[in-house]
């Protein structure tokens, strides 16, 4: 399914998406282009836009006005190469089903697929699983786990799913520290491997981790795209947040480490929700 000859032609091209929700202009002519193995991060304060578009270039609202399109062909709705991890409020967590059973949905889509079979499929769960740390929650039933526990196996469901464009609504939220890191480095991977992926994040520092290129949203309209150390700018982002902030270089990894400065001067990681 991965793109193995990582050309250098957009393979996802979203020109002039314009979307009203509820009545409201909620994105307007904004124009976005990726590839397989890319990672796009979408940021901005709230309200900006960042779940509509997100949603709107998946096919999950309708949209206004503007294209979209997947590797040459318009997509008009929900396509089978795409899959979506929703925001966790988005969840109905009450869904009488095991962990296991829904990793298995991820499979659903290649059921009709020339090579499918239960080996595929088997591999398919077992690494997803054992990716997200959730193989010992296998047999739970989703209502009894924590909220990161809940994140996590979602994603394990996405992973399973093995589609090439991968879209991910605040992947980290609820997530403890560890387990933080470790789903941002499976969305690394799943990129590594090939796969188109595109993301919001809340919380800046992951999305300066994560992301090859950060989207910076502000009032359904893109402020600023480019790579991390390009979009992740003090003037930039106080304006966008109105709150002042410090940029730093990561001691470890070397990309922006975004801090924000309180009242009183001291630097403290931007807090969520409000970032």
């Amino acid at each position: 399914h991965s793109c193995a000859h990582h050309d250098h032609h957009h393979e996802l091209i979203v020109e002039g998406l314009t979307v009203h929700y509820r009545d409201v202009l909620a994105i307007d002519q904004i124009d976005l282009a990726t590839s397989c193995g890319n990672r796009t991060a979408l940021i901005g304060p709230n309200g900006a836009g960042k779940s509509t578009l997100l949603k709107a270039i998946a096919g999950l609202l309708p949209r206004t006005s503007g294209t979209i399109s997947w590797r040459g062909v318009p997509v008009r709705k929900w396509s089978r190469e795409f899959a979506y991890l929703p925001q966790r409020e988005e969840i109905d967590w009450t869904f009488p089903i095991t962990v296991r059973g829904l990793v298995e949905m991820g499979r659903y889509p290649h059921r009709n697929d020339p090579d499918a079979s239960l080996e595929k499929d088997r591999a398919a769960i077992q690494v997803a699983m054992e990716r997200t740390d959730t193989i010992h929650l296998a047999g739970r039933v989703i209502a009894t786990l924590s909220g990161g526990e809940q994140t996590r196996v979602v994603m394990a469901r996405i992973m399973a799913q093995e589609s090439p464009v991968v879209f991910l609504d605040e992947p980290t939220t609820a997530l403890d520290v560890a387990h933080q890191e470790r789903v941002l480095r499976e969305i690394r991977r799943l990129a590594a491997d090939g796969r188109c992926v595109v993301a919001v994040f809340h919380d800046l520092n992951a999305a300066s981790f994560y992301a090859d290129r950060i989207v910076l949203m502000a009032n359904g309209e893109v402020r600023a795209e480019g790579t991390p150390t390009r979009v992740l700018h003090p003037d930039l982002l106080g304006s966008v947040y109105r709150q002042p902030m410090v940029v730093q270089t990561h001691p470890t990894r070397g990309c922006p480490l975004v801090l924000t400065v309180d009242e009183d001067g001291g630097l403290s990681p931007p807090r969520s929700p409000q970032m």
